[in-house]
Protein backbone atom coordinates (compact mmCIF):
# COMPACT_ATOMS: atom_id res chain seq x y z
CA UNK A 1 0.00 0.00 0.00
CA UNK A 2 1.30 3.11 -1.28
CA UNK A 3 2.06 5.68 1.12
CA UNK A 4 0.77 9.41 0.57
CA UNK A 5 3.41 11.43 2.48
CA UNK A 6 6.41 10.58 3.47
CA UNK A 7 8.45 12.02 6.75
CA UNK A 8 11.49 12.72 5.13
CA UNK A 9 14.14 10.45 4.01
CA UNK A 10 16.19 7.74 6.14
CA UNK A 11 19.64 6.92 5.34
CA UNK A 12 20.70 3.49 6.81
CA UNK A 13 24.25 1.29 6.68
CA UNK A 14 24.38 -1.68 6.54
CA UNK A 15 21.07 -2.43 5.35
CA UNK A 16 21.38 -5.68 3.14
CA UNK A 17 20.58 -8.13 5.93
CA UNK A 18 19.88 -8.08 9.47
CA UNK A 19 19.20 -5.46 11.72
CA UNK A 20 19.65 -2.95 8.79
CA UNK A 21 17.36 -4.39 6.44
CA UNK A 22 14.65 -4.61 9.24
CA UNK A 23 15.20 -1.46 10.38
CA UNK A 24 14.58 -0.67 6.73
CA UNK A 25 11.40 -2.52 6.23
CA UNK A 26 10.27 -0.54 9.68
CA UNK A 27 11.29 3.17 8.49
CA UNK A 28 9.81 2.11 5.12
CA UNK A 29 6.25 1.09 6.72
CA UNK A 30 6.95 4.12 9.19
CA UNK A 31 6.44 6.61 5.81
CA UNK A 32 10.28 7.11 5.41
CA UNK A 33 11.79 7.13 2.16
CA UNK A 34 15.11 5.75 2.56
CA UNK A 35 18.38 5.40 1.39
CA UNK A 36 20.12 2.21 1.42
CA UNK A 37 24.13 1.70 2.04
CA UNK A 38 25.74 -2.03 2.18
CA UNK A 39 28.25 -3.56 -0.29
CA UNK A 40 25.84 -6.62 -1.52
CA UNK A 41 24.30 -4.42 -4.68
CA UNK A 42 22.01 -7.70 -5.45
CA UNK A 43 20.31 -7.60 -1.90
CA UNK A 44 20.27 -3.77 -1.49
CA UNK A 45 18.18 -3.87 -4.89
CA UNK A 46 15.96 -6.90 -3.86
CA UNK A 47 15.36 -4.85 -0.92
CA UNK A 48 14.54 -1.41 -2.73
CA UNK A 49 12.09 -3.55 -4.73
CA UNK A 50 10.77 -5.16 -2.54
CA UNK A 51 10.41 -2.65 0.00
CA UNK A 52 9.11 -0.03 -3.22
CA UNK A 53 5.97 -2.90 -4.05
CA UNK A 54 5.30 -2.95 -0.26
CA UNK A 55 5.15 0.57 0.89
CA UNK A 56 5.15 3.36 -2.38
CA UNK A 57 8.08 5.24 -0.83
CA UNK A 58 11.52 5.85 -2.28
CA UNK A 59 14.25 3.34 -2.13
CA UNK A 60 17.53 4.30 -3.57
CA UNK A 61 20.08 1.88 -3.13
CA UNK A 62 23.93 2.90 -2.37
CA UNK A 63 26.87 0.31 -2.59
CA UNK A 64 29.83 0.90 -0.53
CA UNK A 65 32.17 -0.35 1.33
CA UNK A 66 32.46 1.69 4.59
CA UNK A 67 36.39 0.74 5.40
CA UNK A 68 37.00 1.91 1.52
CA UNK A 69 37.89 6.07 1.75
CA UNK A 70 36.05 6.73 -1.71
CA UNK A 71 32.93 4.87 -0.49
CA UNK A 72 32.74 6.07 3.00
CA UNK A 73 33.48 9.89 1.75
CA UNK A 74 30.59 9.25 -0.54
CA UNK A 75 27.77 8.62 1.85
CA UNK A 76 29.01 11.27 4.16
CA UNK A 77 29.04 13.47 1.01
CA UNK A 78 25.08 12.12 0.71
CA UNK A 79 24.41 12.84 4.77
CA UNK A 80 25.88 16.55 4.24
CA UNK A 81 24.21 17.69 1.19
CA UNK A 82 20.61 15.99 1.12
CA UNK A 83 18.18 18.04 3.31
CA UNK A 84 15.74 15.91 2.75
CA UNK A 85 17.21 13.38 5.13
CA UNK A 86 15.96 13.43 8.81
CA UNK A 87 17.11 9.79 10.70
CA UNK A 88 20.63 8.41 10.11
CA UNK A 89 20.73 4.22 11.06
CA UNK A 90 24.31 3.94 11.86
CA UNK A 91 23.97 -0.23 12.08
CA UNK A 92 26.93 -1.27 9.78
CA UNK A 93 29.61 -3.07 12.12
CA UNK A 94 31.44 -6.29 12.02
CA UNK A 95 32.45 -8.73 15.31
CA UNK A 96 35.08 -11.12 16.33
CA UNK A 97 34.61 -13.89 18.87
CA UNK A 98 37.77 -15.09 19.57
CA UNK A 99 40.24 -13.71 21.76
CA UNK A 100 41.74 -10.51 21.05
CA UNK A 101 45.53 -12.29 20.82
CA UNK A 102 43.61 -14.82 19.17
CA UNK A 103 43.01 -12.82 16.31
CA UNK A 104 44.36 -11.33 13.27
CA UNK A 105 45.59 -7.51 14.03
CA UNK A 106 44.35 -6.61 10.05
CA UNK A 107 40.79 -8.13 11.31
CA UNK A 108 40.86 -6.28 14.25
CA UNK A 109 42.35 -3.25 12.55
CA UNK A 110 39.64 -3.68 9.79
CA UNK A 111 37.17 -3.76 12.86
CA UNK A 112 37.87 -0.66 14.62
CA UNK A 113 38.00 1.42 11.11
CA UNK A 114 34.37 -0.04 10.35
CA UNK A 115 32.83 0.09 13.80
CA UNK A 116 34.52 2.66 15.01
CA UNK A 117 36.23 5.63 12.54
CA UNK A 118 33.68 4.81 9.93
CA UNK A 119 30.73 4.91 12.22
CA UNK A 120 32.15 8.31 14.01
CA UNK A 121 32.56 10.00 10.41
CA UNK A 122 28.69 9.53 10.14
CA UNK A 123 27.51 10.32 13.22
CA UNK A 124 30.11 13.96 13.23
CA UNK A 125 28.94 14.73 9.73
CA UNK A 126 24.97 14.13 9.98
CA UNK A 127 25.57 15.95 13.54
CA UNK A 128 26.29 19.12 12.10
CA UNK A 129 24.14 18.74 8.99
CA UNK A 130 21.16 18.32 11.63
CA UNK A 131 21.90 20.62 13.61
CA UNK A 132 22.64 23.25 10.62
CA UNK A 133 18.64 22.32 9.61
CA UNK A 134 17.37 22.59 13.19
CA UNK A 135 16.11 18.52 13.18
CA UNK A 136 17.39 15.33 12.37
CA UNK A 137 17.85 11.94 14.31
CA UNK A 138 20.88 9.55 15.03
CA UNK A 139 20.34 6.01 15.72
CA UNK A 140 23.57 4.15 16.52
CA UNK A 141 23.78 0.66 16.91
CA UNK A 142 25.97 -0.38 19.69
CA UNK A 143 25.64 -4.11 21.41
CA UNK A 144 25.37 -4.66 25.29
CA UNK A 145 29.21 -5.85 25.46
CA UNK A 146 29.90 -1.70 25.58
CA UNK A 147 28.53 -2.85 29.53
CA UNK A 148 30.45 -6.27 29.50
CA UNK A 149 33.26 -6.82 27.70
CA UNK A 150 34.46 -9.53 28.81
CA UNK A 151 31.30 -11.41 27.40
CA UNK A 152 33.31 -11.39 23.39
CA UNK A 153 36.26 -9.95 21.88
CA UNK A 154 37.95 -7.19 23.53
CA UNK A 155 38.35 -5.04 20.66
CA UNK A 156 34.70 -5.67 19.42
CA UNK A 157 33.54 -4.89 23.32
CA UNK A 158 35.55 -1.76 23.43
CA UNK A 159 34.02 -0.28 19.57
CA UNK A 160 30.93 -0.84 20.92
CA UNK A 161 31.86 0.84 24.41
CA UNK A 162 32.91 3.59 22.26
CA UNK A 163 29.36 4.01 20.22
CA UNK A 164 27.66 4.48 23.02
CA UNK A 165 29.72 6.86 24.57
CA UNK A 166 30.01 8.48 21.80
CA UNK A 167 26.24 8.47 21.79
CA UNK A 168 25.90 10.02 24.88
CA UNK A 169 28.69 12.59 24.59
CA UNK A 170 26.97 14.24 21.08
CA UNK A 171 23.44 14.27 22.82
CA UNK A 172 24.88 16.30 25.48
CA UNK A 173 26.74 18.19 23.05
CA UNK A 174 23.65 18.88 20.52
CA UNK A 175 21.20 18.71 23.45
CA UNK A 176 19.61 22.30 22.35
CA UNK A 177 19.93 21.93 18.59
CA UNK A 178 16.80 19.98 17.90
CA UNK A 179 18.60 16.87 17.32
CA UNK A 180 18.06 13.27 18.83
CA UNK A 181 20.44 10.71 19.62
CA UNK A 182 19.72 6.80 20.58
CA UNK A 183 21.70 4.38 21.01
CA UNK A 184 20.35 0.90 20.75
CA UNK A 185 22.37 -2.41 22.69
CA UNK A 186 21.14 -5.02 21.91
CA UNK A 187 22.30 -8.44 23.05
CA UNK A 188 22.46 -12.01 20.81
CA UNK A 189 20.46 -11.51 17.29
CA UNK A 190 19.42 -13.44 15.14
CA UNK A 191 21.17 -12.38 12.34
CA UNK A 192 24.57 -13.79 9.14
CA UNK A 193 26.83 -11.34 11.85
CA UNK A 194 27.64 -15.02 13.98
CA UNK A 195 28.48 -17.12 11.05
CA UNK A 196 30.49 -14.63 10.10
CA UNK A 197 32.28 -14.28 12.71
CA UNK A 198 32.42 -17.81 12.92
CA UNK A 199 30.57 -18.72 15.56
CA UNK A 200 27.18 -19.87 14.66
CA UNK A 201 24.12 -19.74 16.74
CA UNK A 202 23.05 -23.29 17.43
CA UNK A 203 25.97 -23.09 19.80
CA UNK A 204 24.23 -20.78 22.24
CA UNK A 205 21.61 -21.19 24.32
CA UNK A 206 18.16 -20.19 22.86
CA UNK A 207 17.26 -18.47 25.55
CA UNK A 208 20.16 -15.80 24.90
CA UNK A 209 18.79 -14.81 21.43
CA UNK A 210 16.46 -12.63 20.35
CA UNK A 211 15.30 -12.43 16.78
CA UNK A 212 16.00 -9.38 14.74
CA UNK A 213 12.54 -8.51 14.00
CA UNK A 214 11.67 -8.41 17.88
CA UNK A 215 14.95 -6.26 18.16
CA UNK A 216 14.01 -3.32 16.06
CA UNK A 217 10.71 -3.17 17.03
CA UNK A 218 11.72 -2.82 20.69
CA UNK A 219 14.50 -0.48 19.83
CA UNK A 220 12.08 1.32 17.73
CA UNK A 221 10.21 1.78 20.56
CA UNK A 222 12.39 2.92 22.72
CA UNK A 223 13.17 5.58 20.26
CA UNK A 224 9.63 6.71 20.24
CA UNK A 225 9.30 6.89 23.80
CA UNK A 226 12.38 9.63 24.35
CA UNK A 227 15.07 6.59 25.17
CA UNK A 228 18.73 8.09 24.72
CA UNK A 229 20.09 4.29 25.63
CA UNK A 230 17.75 1.50 24.76
CA UNK A 231 18.07 -2.29 25.59
CA UNK A 232 15.78 -4.47 24.01
CA UNK A 233 15.91 -7.33 26.69
CA UNK A 234 16.48 -5.32 29.65
CA UNK A 235 13.72 -6.61 31.51
CA UNK A 236 14.31 -4.08 34.91
CA UNK A 237 14.79 -0.39 33.33
CA UNK A 238 15.58 0.33 36.97
CA UNK A 239 19.13 -1.74 36.68
CA UNK A 240 20.13 0.73 33.82
CA UNK A 241 18.95 3.62 35.57
CA UNK A 242 20.89 2.88 38.71
CA UNK A 243 24.06 2.28 36.77
CA UNK A 244 23.38 5.30 35.14
CA UNK A 245 22.71 7.41 38.47
CA UNK A 246 26.01 5.71 39.97
CA UNK A 247 28.08 6.90 36.86
CA UNK A 248 26.98 10.65 37.15
CA UNK A 249 28.00 10.49 40.71
CA UNK A 250 31.42 9.68 39.99
CA UNK A 251 31.62 12.73 38.65
CA UNK A 252 32.65 15.32 40.95
CA UNK A 253 35.19 13.27 41.88
CA UNK A 254 36.76 11.85 38.90
CA UNK A 255 39.16 15.11 38.66
CA UNK A 256 40.55 16.82 41.76
CA UNK A 257 44.03 18.37 43.14
CA UNK A 258 45.64 15.85 45.21
CA UNK A 259 45.23 12.05 44.96
CA UNK A 260 43.18 10.06 47.05
CA UNK A 261 44.26 9.00 50.49
CA UNK A 262 44.51 5.78 49.71
CA UNK A 263 47.52 6.51 46.99
CA UNK A 264 48.82 9.06 49.22
CA UNK A 265 51.08 7.16 51.51
CA UNK A 266 54.47 7.80 50.27
CA UNK A 267 54.18 10.19 48.69
CA UNK A 268 56.19 13.74 48.65
CA UNK A 269 53.29 16.51 48.98
CA UNK A 270 54.46 19.80 48.01
CA UNK A 271 54.29 22.25 51.53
Amino acid sequence: MANTATRGTALVTGASSGIGAVYADRLAKRGYDLVVVARDATRLAALADRLVAETGVTVEPLRADLNVQADLAAVERRLRDDASIALLVNNAGVAALTPVIQTDVERLDAMVRLNVVAATRLAAVAGSAFAARGAGSIINIASVVALAPELLNGVYSASKAYVLALTQAMSHELASSGVRLQAVLPGVTATEIWERAGHGLENLPAEMVMGVDEMVDAALAGFDQGELVTIPALPDLGQWETLEAARKALGPNLSRNHAADRYRSGLTVAA
